[in-house]
């Protein structure tokens, strides 16, 4: 697993020693930012919210975003995403937090952080997609303009949401690639 693009490039990244994290494919993160690309700012903050191995976090870094906030419950997780943090030698770019979603979520409410980029890849059995994005929205944890990324396996229905549009959509195997955009 290698960083794609950016001033990380070509940095390889450890995967979690675990079946329990299902790292995003080179070729599907490869698309992710290929449909980003018209989408990233510099400066910006982003989210990995089940980060794994950070490496979307890390990505989004080496492109040019500011901070990437990079969490995970799994201890294997946290441990992996902070040996690949280390090899970045930007420390100082990524904040790592060993919690579940929801508290991560209260906790950037309480200090007032907001996002410019979200990437949402939860377990696939978990289907809270739609549940994260909504309480997102309501905590208003997100700038106007933020970009949502959500990997998952099924169709997520987000009709309810009239401040979020769906910008692309793509299937790659069993794995569905959606960005949605906040409108504030």
């Amino acid at each position: 697993m290698k960083v794609v693009s950016g001033k990380f490039r070509g940095l390889n990244l450890k995967a979690v020693p675990s079946n329990n994290t299902r790292p995003t494919s080179a070729k599907v993160k490869e698309a992710v930012f290929s449909m980003l690309t018209p989408y990233l700012v510099d400066d910006g903050v982003a989210l990995d919210l089940f980060a794994g191995t950070g490496s979307l976090g890390i990505e989004a870094v080496s492109r040019g975003y500011k901070t990437a906030y990079l969490v995970d419950k799994a201890y294997k997780a946290i441990s992996t995403i902070k040996e690949n943090v280390d090899k970045t030698r930007a420390n100082d770019s990524f904040v790592v937090m060993k919690t579940a979603a929801t508290e991560a979520l209260t906790k950037f409410k309480d200090d007032q952080v907001k996002f410019d980029l979200v990437f949402l890849d939860p377990p696939y059995r978990m289907k809270i997609t739609e549940q994260i994005i909504e309480d997102m929205v309501e905590e208003d944890l997100l700038n106007p303009g933020a970009i949502i990324v959500d990997e998952t396996d099924y169709d997520i229905d987000l009709s309810n949401f009239s401040k979020i549009d769906l910008l692309k959509e793509k299937n790659y195997k069993d794995t569905k690639v959606a960005l949605y955009q906040f409108g504030g």
